[in-house]
Formats: structure tokens, C-alpha cells, sequence
């Protein structure tokens, strides 16, 4: 068992819970690793030293911030290959995805350590009540993450850099599935050059986590997962008047309209649904296809998803990998057997392979209509569901036909046309025009209806758990 970043106040503490936390490979099955629960005392004397280590940082310069958070960035790379194995060897990314997330993860920091402090700069205003003023933004205290386990590192990374150069200390319950990642994490942000306790790992049980949203030193609360989870925070936080920010589910519409290159719409569309093994938020799900070049369409797609190579995600040979748990592939498949049931077709894939390991087949369901799974709800995992519209109107309207609204794409050739409709007509926080991307530093990343509030990274994030002061200052 180990006893990783089980630590207060910098001395190691044996957990006294009796509880504990397998962390298994969904590849092989095998055990990686097991860990301890912590108790609700444990964890709160966790919050009381990320608290103290808040009162420290909070008074250093936001240069002083930058250049540490610089440090994390290097630390990150200089740790690339063990942390990619890490989270390959936890969830079954593709190695090489395991990798990029790193790079990305060491790319956060770069961007947030250049332009943080000009985003958090005092700026100076001229009121109409006073001589001068001065808005400036103050942290407000323990900001507490509940990630999931798809991107082991970049969750973490996107809320607690922008966090920590905002001035705020930082508080992580990972995903059961990938808790070594979360404490490599702290690790890493040490080496780095961040002060003790600032950011803290808490392996912890749900009831645990919701006294934790409900600590007096807790300031904020933000989350990744599904809108059950969302909901069920953003109702425990407004209870004690806490700001969340939410990063929920996703059905992301990618469009193909009729003057769409097709061949390079099955290429990104193909992409978009099977990056991360299918499992990622803002993956494309549903794939609207005008019915002018539906048929055409259609055969290139299948075409693409018949020749994905499951396999070892340590090979580089293997096009995809395990989804990260058999519980999580088994509730897959339920989806799509209730999908055929209810009308949809499977154009190929849809059956567990024989074997061990979580894996499943790149699928692709077509006849996809309201009602049914693949069409309502997401489909976390390499599921395809692919949707006639009768033009390219239609294909918008069904687009936005969701409770969700994270993000989307659109295939065509006339790109100002698609400009036009992602930003007047397109419902989501993100839309990709003729490609496919996880995420970047220099641009917003969230979403609306059931995908949540708030937003993270292109300045926005650092400024989410802030307290924007207003300063008024008279005649001198």
C-alpha cells in the first residue's frame, strides 16, 4: 500500500479510515496500486494547512506567482515520460496521447505565467464619485477541485494554475481511477518551487467531499463530471453561498453541410469521436449530415472506424485503447442496446470484444432519432451516432437540439458561412470549423445548458475565483 502525499503540513500522517483505494490497469486488470481514504478530521486539518499556506502566497507579487508556475511547466517536462506512463498505465490513454496531455499541461503553465500578471494587473478607472479609482483583483482563498479521470493531468492543471497565480491555495479529489496521477501531481508542483500545503491531494469518500464543499475556508468549488455531479455540487455550494464553476456532459454536434469536402470531414469527424478512446468531453458524438451528401459521407466515415486497431495503448501501433473501466464499457454497451432496440442501426462495431481489458470497438450507429441513447444522452465512449438532416438548415436545428451545449464543429468549404453560424446560431461555448482540438491556453474552454458556467483558460480562468475590488480614492 502506498502512502503518497499523505502528508500535513509537511509531516507524513498515517490515515486511521481502515478504508482504502485500488487503483487498477483497465489494459490487463491487473493492480497498479492501492491507497488510503482519508478520515473527514484528516482531510479537514488538509484544508486548515492549504488555508495557512494561502496567507502566505497570497502576498507574494503575481511576478514572484509567474515565475514559480514557470517552474511547475519545466517540472512537468522534466517529468514527461514517467507521468505519461503513469496515466497510461491508470486509464488506458494511448501513450501518445499521454504524452500531448503533458506538453499541453507544461504549455498551460508557460501561458498563464506570460500573461497572468497583466491579467491581473490593478487597472485604473476614473469614477464619478471620487478623485480616482482602482479595481484590483484579490484571491479569495481554498479553491476546491473535483476532477474526473479522462485527462488525468490537464484537469488538475486547467483550474489549479489559473488558481495559483490568481493567489489562491488549491485543494484536488481526483477520480478513484487515477489517484496516483493526482499525486504526482503534487509532486511535481513542489519540485516546481510552489510552497508546502498550497496544493493538496485528498483521497476522500463523497460524503467526505461534501463537508469539504461546506468548510468555512473553502471559497470555491469547481468540477468536471457529468450534470448529475454538477448538480448535485452547485446545490451543495449555493446552500453556503460558494461560487462554482462547472465543467459538465457533452452530445457535441459536428455538421457536415453539403459542400463539405467529404473526404476530410470523415477524417476530422473520425478524429473527433475517437481521440481519448472516445472518452472526452467535447468529442464529437453526434455527426449531422445534410442528405445530399449523407450516403457518400457515411461510407468514407465506416470506412475510417473499420480500420482502427484496438490494442496495447503502450504500442505505438495501437490506433486506440481501453475505455478506463469495465464498468464504464459495460454501461457503454447498455446504451447502444438500447438504442437498437429503440430504431438505430450498427453500421459496425457495437459488441464487446472477447478478452481481457475494458476495450471496445470504434461503433458507429446510424438511424439515430429522439428517444433513443445515442441521440439524447452522452455516449462516453468510441460510439458514433450519425443523423440525416434534410439541409443544412436542418442540420443547425438539430445541432441545438440537446440539453447540452459544450461544444461543436461544422464541416463545409464556404468558411465565413460557418463563422456566421457559430457565432449567431450555434449554441455551445466552442465550435471547430473543418478541424478538431482538446483545448489551448489562449482560448476560453466551457459551455452552456447542462454543460455548465464559467469558463477556463484565454485569461478567463485566472479571473473566475477572484475578488474584483473596487477602490475609490479622494481628492488628495
Amino acid at each position: 500500500m502506498t502512502e503518497i502525499g499523505h502528508f500535513i503540513d509537511n509531516e507524513r500522517v498515517a490515515s486511521t479510515s481502515g478504508r482504502n483505494q485500488p487503483v487498477f490497469n483497465p489494459a490487463t486488470g491487473e493492480d497498479i496500486e492501492t491507497y488510503p481514504q482519508i478520515t473527514k478530521d484528516e482531510a479537514f486539518a488538509k484544508v486548515d494547512a492549504c488555508h495557512q499556506a494561502f496567507t502566505q502566497w497570497k502576498l507574494r507579487s503575481l511576478e514572484e506567482r509567474a515565475e514559480i508556475i514557470k517552474g511547475i511547466g519545466k517540472t512537468l517536462r522534466d517529468n514527461k515520460e514517467d507521468l505519461a506512463q503513469l496515466m497510461t498505465a491508470e486509464v488506458g490513454k494511448l501513450i501518445g496521447d499521454s504524452r500531448d496531455e503533458v506538453d499541453l499541461c507544461a504549455g498551460i503553465c508557460d501561458y498563464t505565467a506570460k500573461t497572468g500578471p497583466d491579467e491581473l494587473a490593478d487597472e485604473k478607472r476614473d469614477p464619478s464619485n471620487a478623485a480616482r479609482g482602482v479595481v484590483t483583483y484579490s484571491p479569495i482563498g481554498v479553491v476546491y477541485g473535483i476532477q474526473p479521470w479522462n485527462f488525468p493531468s490537464y484537469q488538475v492543471v486547467r483550474y489549479a494554475i489559473a488558481s495559483l497565480m490568481a493567489g489562491n491555495g488549491v485543494l484536488l479529489k481526483h477520480s478513484s481511477l487515477c489517484i496516483g496521477s493526482g499525486f504526482m501531481l503534487e509532486k511535481i508542483f513542489k519540485e516546481g518551487g510552489l510552497p508546502d500545503d498550497l496544493f493538496t491531494v485528498l483521497v476522500i469518500d463523497h460524503d467526505t467531499s461534501d463537508e469539504i464543499i461546506a468548510h468555512d475556508k473553502v471559497r470555491g468549488v469547481t468540477l468536471t463530471g457529468s450534470d448529475g455531479a454538477g448538480r448535485h455540487v452547485a446545490e451543495k455550494a449555493a446552500k453556503v453561498i460558494k461560487k462554482t464553476v462547472l465543467e459538465l456532459g457533452s452530445n457535441d454536434a459536428y455538421l457536415v453541410l453539403e459542400d463539405a469536402d467529404l473526404a476530410k470531414a470523415a477524417d476530422v469527424c473520425a478524429q473527433a469521436r475517437l481521440y481519448n478512446n472516445g472518452q472526452t468531453c467535447i468529442n464529437g458524438k453526434r455527426f449531422i449530415v445534410t442528405d445530399k451528401v449523407y450516403d457518400a459521407f457515411l461510407e468514407k466515415f465506416v470506412g475510417r472506424f473499420e480500420g482502427v486497431k484496438l490494442g496495447d495503448p503502450t504500442d505505438k501501433d495501437s490506433d486506440m485503447g481501453p475505455m478506463s473501466s469495465v464498468d464504464l464499457r459495460d454501461d457503454l454497451q447498455k446504451q447502444v442496446d438500447e438504442s437498437v432496440s429503440k430504431g438505430a442501426k450498427i453500421a459496425c462495431g457495437g459488441k464487446i470484444p472477447d478478452g481481457p481489458g475494458a476495450f471496445y470497438p470504434a461503433t458507429v450507429l446510424t438511424d439515430v432519432a429522439p428517444g433513443q441513447p445515442a441521440y439524447d444522452d452522452e455516449l462516453f465512449g468510441p460510439v458514433a451516432s450519425v443523423i440525416r438532416a434534410k439541409d443544412d438548415e436542418d442540420a443547425m436545428r438539430l445541432a441545438n437540439d440537446s440539453r447540452y451545449g459544450l461544444g461543436g464543429g461544422i464541416l463545409c468549404g464556404d468558411t465565413d458561412r460557418a463563422i456566421e453560424l457559430a457565432s449567431k446560431h450555434f449554441d455551445t461555448g466552442m465550435v471547430y470549423i473543418n478541424t478538431y482540438g482538446v483545448a489551448d491556453p489562449s482560448m476560453p474552454f466551457g459551455g452552456v445548458k447542462n454543460s455548465g458556467y464559467g469558463r477556463e483558460h484565454g485569461g478567463f480562468g485566472v479571473k473566475e475565483f477572484v475578488n474584483a475590488k473596487a477602490i475609490f480614492i479622494g481628492a488628495e
